[in-house]
């Protein structure tokens, strides 16, 4: 029996690259591979990449740099770039690092075994090509070692790729193209591939996941038509998304938050700024009070709604004043969780043409957010305390006897717990508020 070959896959960034990797891990299976943790024993290393923060590119040659000892032991070591950085880079990837076999983007990489099979050739292997082909129609149906490999009980699950916003500070339309959402026939299918290897929650992804509009019988979906399709799994207890865009909360999904039981009760909806000068730099096409507006209308639909945001301060010709307008928007809808960066200028896009807002003053407005931010999130999560929430147990704790879930809202929640409750959901009275979590005991 032929020994199998082993991959070592390196995720960077964001969910849709942890999904991404997935599926080629399972791709190249078919090429003989299976996943190990460790570079060292790898017969081929693969980066998923993400151009997403700063420096992106020069990271991901840093670490390449560092493969090089192991390139060097062992001559026949593949090495592969996938992601956004391989779709900005290019050939380039090459140039710099001739030891890399071969680049990818995030449309190609059903290619994947088709140019793993060349490596050697003598071709030079660079695919960034936005194919007119869905990728998903050439790629395993199934994660992991087996059609039937157990998963863990949460997974994420893509439904739309891409971005036609063109927010000026952002990569995404350049790295993923245009907005393209999969047919409802094929996400059902994978949804139920995953229930039967155990899921019980799933995050639809998408880069713009609320502009998702798929093809079902010869008519366009909907998101909330989506998710209400889904809902009629059985054994699929929770559904998520993310992340979505403000100008693509349509009416029917905001009701589906008060109507579809399965929908848990919050929502990752970014804004970026309070200014509406900046949000107008930005390209955002929303106002911010059209912005609360939205908030307002969602919470009608789900009062006990947990609401997440992005931030980004320190965006080309914020003032002062603008970002005072960012602190109110924030103490108006008091995120329960809520993710903050300072500005830095992304190549190709139309704000990294503009002057900079000067370093220290996005480091002092970027601490004043946090400092704000970290405090409403510390009071939703004390306001958990004393009630029973339903939490998904997920893996064990760092502690002897210890379980981790999440609750509806996204909290992480410890409990002394059996390992066979892996994967239900429990009963668990909070205890007390910890910085990023909750503790909790099993009641009932």
């Amino acid at each position: 029996m032929t020994e199998p070959k082993k991959l070592f896959v390196k995720t960077y960034g964001c969910q849709m690259n942890v999904y991404d990797s997935e599926r080629m891990v399972s791709a190249l299976g078919g090429q003989g591979y299976v996943e190990t943790d460790t570079p060292d024993d790898a017969d081929m290393i693969l980066l998923n990449t993400c151009h997403i923060r700063e420096k992106a590119a020069e990271k991901i040659y840093s670490q390449l740099g560092q493969y090089r000892p192991l390139k060097n032991k062992k001559p026949d070591l593949k090495i592969g770039v996938a992601g956004c950085v391989a779709q900005a880079e290019g050939e380039e990837i090459i140039k710099r690092q001739p030891m890399v076999d071969l680049v990818v983007g995030p449309q190609a990489y059903h290619r994947l075994p088709e140019m793993e099979a060349k490596v050697g050739s003598g071709e030079l292997l660079v695919d960034t090509e936005f194919p007119i082909e869905d990728k998903f129609d050439h790629l395993p149906k199934t994660g992991g070692r087996g059609p039937k490999a157990r998963r863990a009980p949460s997974a994420f699950l893509t439904v739309q790729e891409g971005c036609d916003k063109f927010c000026h500070f952002c990569v995404v339309p350049y790295t993923r193209g245009a907005e393209v959402s999969r047919p409802v026939s094929q996400i059902i299918a994978e949804a139920e591939d995953l229930v039967s290897r155990g899921v019980v929650e799933i995050n639809l992804l998408g880069q713009n996941v609320n502009a998702y509009h798929g093809e079902h019988g010869g008519k366009e979906w909907g998101l909330a038509q989506l998710i209400h399709e889904l809902a009629k799994i059985d054994e699929l207890k929770r559904i998520r998304f993310t992340t979505s865009h403000p100008n693509d909360m349509s009416e029917d999904l905001i009701a589906a938050h008060g109507e579809c039981e399965k929908l848990m009760p919050y929502l990752h909806l970014p804004v970026q700024a309070g200014s509406d000068k900046i949000l107008k730099a930005m390209n955002r096409k929303h106002t911010a009070a059209e912005y609360l507006d939205l908030i307002e209308r969602i919470r009608q639909a789900r009062p006990d709604i947990a609401l997440s945001g992005d931030f980004i301060v320190g965006f080309p010709g914020e003032s002062e004043e603008d970002f005072q307008d960012t602190l109110e928007l924030c103490r108006q809808v008091r995120y329960g969780q809520a993710f903050s960066f300072k500005y830095s200028p992304r190549p190709g896009t139309p704000a990294a043409e503009r002057a900079d807002v000067d370093e220290a003053e996005k480091s002092d407005r970027l601490a004043r957010l946090q400092a704000l931010l970290s405090e409403h999130q510390m009071d939703f999560q004390k306001s958990m305390v004393g009630k029973t929430l339903p939490v998904l147990l997920e893996k064990p704790g760092r502690m002897d006897g210890q379980m981790i879930g999440k609750s509806e809202f996204l909290h992480a929640v410890h409990m002394d717990a059996d390992p066979s409750l892996v994967g239900t959901i429990v009963q668990a009275k909070i205890l007390h508020s910890e910085r990023n979590s909750l503790a909790a005991e099993i009641v009932g």
